[in-house]
């Protein structure tokens, strides 16, 4: 049994498997770096070639932070302070990252149909996963910072394509939401704070592909670790989970 101490230190320090204001560090931000435990950024991606910081905003705030590789067009992990939820806030729109499309737009997350109508014809999918590539994938839209982990707004700002990864749908609709939703009971009665990393490790060679295009690797696995910590600021629970995103439970 790891202490909640070591876990603690180990979800700062995640690191040894891997490398919406798109920043060059985290740190440049301060209400982006508060995201992360003791304000230190785990190594884990931080050398992946292409790699883009998010400090996610919407309405005009922001509400979590994500490190996006955008060559595999999926989250290496999103970064996110537990908010019990009062419900409300399910989007029906995907938003996408306009700094991912040209770093001189303006980095409110944005609904990708609108952007359009903002930059007309210009390709929003270089460097970032799109609506059109998930649909009719057989895969569902996995949030990395879930929903029902925030309150409105962080809530909605969850749904951008940059936190999200391809996932079975039987794997998430029932074993990790699940696990999700036990995470949220545990976090509103033991923790004054919990920190929580969820992330993705990319497959070798499994991606969606659209048009004989490889569009978006489908990962191998996702994890996640949180850090309760009481009202001191002193840790007193940790744990950390991975599944297979290719899982059929």
């Amino acid at each position: 049994m790891l202490s909640g101490g070591f876990l603690c230190v180990f979800v700062v320090s995640f690191v040894g498997l891997t490398h919406s204001d798109v920043v060059s560090d985290f740190s440049d931000k301060p209400d982006c770096i508060k995201y992360f435990y003791k304000e230190k950024v785990p190594q884990w991606g931080s050398d992946t070639s292409g790699a883009a910081r998010l400090c996610q905003r919407f309405q005009n705030r922001y509400h979590f932070a994500t490190l996006y590789d955008t060559h595999h067009r999926i989250a290496v992990y999103s970064a996110y302070v537990f908010e019990p939820s009062n419900g409300g806030g399910r989007e029906n729109r995907w938003f996408v990252e306009p700094q991912l499309v040209n770093q001189n737009w303006g980095g409110e997350m944005r609904d990708g149909y609108w952007l359009e109508k903002d930059y007309p014809g210009i390709y929003q999918g270089e460097r970032q996963a799109l609506n059109e590539d998930y649909t009719r994938s057989g895969f569902d839209r996995g949030h990395l910072n879930p929903n029902g982990h925030q309150a409105v707004p962080s809530r909605n700002a969850t749904f951008t394509l940059t936190n999200v990864v391809p996932q079975n749908p039987k794997l998430n609709q029932n074993a990790w939401a699940n696990h999700e939703s036990n995470l949220a009971k545990m976090f509103r009665a033991q923790c004054d704070k919990a920190y929580v990393l969820v992330g993705a490790i990319p497959s070798a060679d499994n991606w969606i592909i659209k048009d004989n295009v490889k569009r978006v690797n489908i990962p191998e696995y996702m994890w996640n670790a949180y850090c309760c910590i009481d009202r001191n600021g002193f840790p007193i629970r940790s744990g950390a989970a991975i599944a297979s995103t290719l899982t059929r439970i």
